[in-house]
């Protein structure tokens, strides 16, 4: 009897032990399923609200782009931002003069000797390059590319007239103040110079590829180059090197060197849209070109400070803002005493008595 007593209670532990563990596998599967639709759940939520899942992809210098997975809902809603743009950019485009209707101004060649004139004959030529990013020196080769440089200087400081699609005439005016880099692609490139701002704008007239025997190799970052649609269209636009191009070598007339780097890659680095256009979703400002003399050259340029306007008077700064109260209230006692002068008003002390 006990045999069989004692083999019943080890069958009843086991039994026990075994839906124990049935249990435990249970509810560690449940876990699983429910932490994986939880993590459906907030995978779903990050794409309704506009998130990602996908990977990024990964440039050779390391630097990651990721794009976008944008819900339907926000699909569509940039979908109809972008048709929106383009009716707009069309008619834009529509009311363009691409085409001058007048000749150009300045009949001939623009030398390197009208680019120039006005500053200094000392130092090296530096074209300083004011951006939001910071500022970027380039020393010009102007005696390997004189063609080229002339045209970039004189672009610069509004000396050489250029066509102006928009005003639909020939304007004098610098030509690079405030536009913006329209193109940026990480270890490769930075391109702007276009006042329109999209890469389509001409300036009215073309110059031929300038390459020099010493300038053929794009091979490390700072280059500074033309960007013509084709060659020997050169015309405004220009683009900064971010890194070794050997698959533009013998084309792309090079007619400087930048510095410092490390801005050329901050703004090839900016948040952008993607292939083909890679044009940064926030605009990066070149607030002014500069063209300088520098002794040294651009390793020892500065940032100039805002030049003062002609006239101006440091005793009686003009500030370009409304007056504050003290100046109304300096303002409205000069004109009290020389209105008194004139015997216009009562002088001090005289007032009640007829005067």
């Amino acid at each position: 009897m006990k045999a069989p007593e004692s083999q019943f209670r080890s069958l009843t532990i086991l039994a026990l032990c075994l839906a124990l563990t049935f249990s435990v596998l249970g509810t560690a599967c449940d876990d699983e399923g429910q932490q994986e639709e939880e993590t459906a759940a907030q995978r779903a939520s990050r794409t309704e609200r506009g998130g990602t899942d996908a990977p990024a992809v990964r440039t050779p210098d390391g630097y990651d782009i990721v794009f976008a997975n944008p819900s339907p809902r926000s699909r569509a809603a940039a979908d109809r931002r972008a048709a929106a743009e383009r009716e707009r950019q069309e008619t834009l485009d529509e009311q363009l003069v691409r085409t001058p209707n007048a000749p150009d101004p300045h009949d001939g060649p623009f030398t390197l000797e009208e680019a120039v004139v006005g500053l200094p004959i000392d130092g090296d030529l530096v074209a300083e390059l004011n951006t939001d990013l910071g500022t970027i020196f380039c020393d010009l080769h102007a005696e390997r590319v004189p063609n080229t440089v002339a045209n970039f200087i004189g672009l610069a400081r509004g000396i050489r007239p250029f066509w102006d699609a928009r005003a639909g005439q020939w304007v004098t005016r610098p030509a690079y103040r405030m536009t913006k880099f329209d193109r940026v692609i990480p270890g490769f490139m930075v391109q702007g110079g276009d006042y329109l701002g999209d890469g389509s704008g001409t300036v009215g007239y073309t110059i031929d590829d300038e390459i020099h025997d010493s300038l053929q190799l794009h091979d490390r970052a700072g280059m500074l180059c033309m960007a013509p649609p084709e060659a020997n269209q050169n015309g405004a636009q220009f683009f900064i090197t971010d890194g070794p191009a050997p698959h533009l070598d013998g084309s792309y007339t090079i007619f400087g060197q930048c510095r410092p780097e490390e801005i050329v890659s901050n703004i090839a680095r900016a948040p952008q849209s993607g292939s083909p256009e890679n044009s940064p979703l926030t605009d990066i400002v070149i607030e002014r070109i500069l063209i300088r003399r520098v002794a040294g050259g651009a390793q020892n340029a500065r940032r100039s400070q805002p030049r003062l306007p002609d006239g101006y008077d440091p005793e009686n700064p003009d500030r370009g803002a409304s007056p504050g109260p003290s100046e109304l209230r300096g303002r409205r006692e000069e004109r009290i005493r020389q209105m008194q002068e004139a015997g216009r008003l009562p002088s001090p002390g005289h007032e009640g008595h007829g005067h």
